[in-house]
């Protein structure tokens, strides 16, 4: 009865509290091992020691500003995003600056407040609204011996009109005849070469006419103008045609007239066929019935 006693329901409280405690340590355990991966994402991105991995042509750079320092051939450019700027690395500068080189390190730097574009510092390729570019400068007005052009917003040199030479005189002609006349006029011309530009010299007259004197002579036949002979001739050969075609026309009267006339004797004929016929049909039908 002592050992039972021993043995009994005191003695079952020490396994109790040591159950007890083993599973607190269990539980203890598994948040620890939960926990712990978002602690070393903490520590990561919190640490500035841990490398990150820069965008493409960056040599160094930081997780807040970009790129610091860029890849040979690269330039550095600061890129506006909001209220923050963050480094790129370009193989071009954007519109409005150029790439330096030297001294190092080779980034892109703004061009001067009236260029669009320039080469350098010194050099602009295309100006800003209201401004002339001459000889890599911006102008407000291009100077005397130069005109502006708006279109390319350039100032361009003066251009002339430029012509050739004057060519020979024309032969004596009077309302486009060369004969039956004495009096006359002879042309010459010149062409265009080049069109002025605004402000050049404008193209003078290109042709000229002056009075000329030829001695007369008689038009060849076939000539605008003829001799009274010619015209002569030329009248019975008007008058020959004329006759011709009166014979033709009759000819083709006559050819008309026979071919309706051999038209009309062939359907007489061709009635007088059918009308024998006809009879004989009948005088054998009547024989016929007779016989019957």
């Amino acid at each position: 009865e002592g050992r039972q006693t021993a043995n009994g329901p005191g003695a079952t409280m020490p396994l109790r509290l040591l159950a007890w405690f083993l599973i607190l340590v269990n539980l203890m355990e598994d948040v620890g091992s939960r926990q712990q991966p978002s602690r070393v994402r903490r520590q990561g991105r919190m640490n500035p020691n841990v490398s990150q991995p820069c965008p493409g042509g960056c040599a160094t750079c930081s997780e807040y500003n970009g790129c610091l320092t860029c890849k040979p051939r690269l330039f550095f450019f600061l890129e506006r995003i909001g209220m923050r700027q963050i480094g790129v690395c370009l193989t071009s500068c954007p519109s409005g600056y150029y790439g330096t080189r030297f001294p190092e390190p080779t980034a892109c730097t703004k061009c001067k407040a009236d260029c669009e574009a320039c080469f350098n510092n010194n050099f602009c390729t295309k100006c800003k609204n209201g401004f002339y570019l001459h000889l890599g400068k911006c102008l407000e007005n291009c100077p005397e011996w130069l005109e502006p052009n708006n279109y390319t917003m350039e100032c361009n040199d003066i251009v002339h009109c430029k012509t050739s030479e004057w060519s020979p005189w024309s032969s004596c002609t009077k309302n486009g005849k060369t004969c039956g006349f004495k009096r006359g006029n002879e042309t010459r011309i010149r062409e265009v070469l080049q069109l002025p530009s605004t402000k050049g010299s404008p193209c003078l007259h290109t042709n000229e006419t002056r009075k000329c004197i030829v001695k007369r002579k008689k038009c060849q036949r076939g000539g605008k103008v003829t001799g009274k002979r010619d015209r002569e001739e030329r009248r019975k050969k008007t008058k020959g045609d004329e006759s011709k075609e009166i014979t033709q026309e009759n000819r083709g009267r006559e050819s008309r007239r026979q071919n309706s006339e051999q038209r009309e004797n062939k359907n007489k004929m061709q009635l007088k066929k059918r009308r024998m016929q006809d009879k004989q049909q009948k005088l054998h039908t009547i024989t016929i019935s007779t016989v019957h």
